[in-house]
């Protein structure tokens, strides 16, 4: 078993691995990312024995608001999310989408973490008059503070997946959304085409996984491209 920096380097923690884009990241780990970004560790708030038997370890009950010591790790990634419908406030949203992804990152920069992974969105911008997208991209611009070696950043447009089978609660927008643009898929452009969160999981992984500039945005045409098959 390896031990002291070999190990922390030859491991990567994921934060939001039961959301949509995660769980598609803990099924794509070992054919992507095992062999470069090493073993994986799922930070968990409830047990999910699909997600854990794919990972290398799991920690869970755990609490995003008072987030304890995490393994040492070279490589962070966060799928952490919501909607302000789900959540029930703008204060809700922006608990999870800003102040816990935030806490997550700091975490990890203390348990050694010099690569940080994160899903946002398409128009994630701070200075968006859209409280959703101005959210999104006040927490892009902390972690670019942050000092990590390298960030990649992923903004999908609309995420495609089944999320009934990950039994969270209905999106009616994002399913009306796909319903009407999903014939018309291929005459929209790529930056604004529906994506598999499969897509935006291999293209984020295949982007830590390669050297790059120290802080790396990928839109969702980026995404389509490096994440296909």
């Amino acid at each position: 078993m390896k031990t002291g920096p070999d190990a922390q380097a030859a491991r990567s923690v994921l934060a939001g691995a039961s959301g949509l884009v995660g769980r598609e990241i803990v099924t794509a780990w070992a054919a992507e990312a095992e062999a470069t970004l090493g073993a994986l560790h799922l930070l968990l708030r409830r047990p999910d024995a699909a997600l854990q038997a794919r990972a290398a370890s799991a920690s869970t009950g755990v609490d995003f608001a008072n987030l304890a010591t995490l393994p040492a790790s070279g490589t962070a990634l966060c799928a952490l999310g919501t909607t302000i419908a789900v959540a029930g406030s703008q204060a809700a949203f922006r608990a999870v989408d800003h102040d816990a992804v935030l806490a997550f990152a700091r975490a990890a920069l203390r348990a050694g973490a010099r690569r940080f992974g994160l899903v946002s969105a398409l128009g994630a911008s701070p200075r968006s008059g859209n409280f959703y997208s101005r959210t999104k991209g006040e927490t892009e611009a902390a972690l670019q503070t942050m000092g990590f070696e390298r960030l990649v950043i992923a903004r999908p447009a609309l995420l495609a997946g089944n999320r009934s089978a990950l039994a969270q609660a209905p999106r009616p927008g994002e399913r009306l959304a796909l319903a009407v643009l999903g014939p018309l898929n291929g005459l929209i452009p790529l930056a604004w085409r529906a994506i598999e969160a499969a897509t935006v999981a291999r293209a984020l992984l295949r982007a830590l996984a390669a050297p790059g500039p120290t802080v790396q945005v990928l839109d969702s045409a980026a995404l389509q491209r490096l994440g296909r098959h």
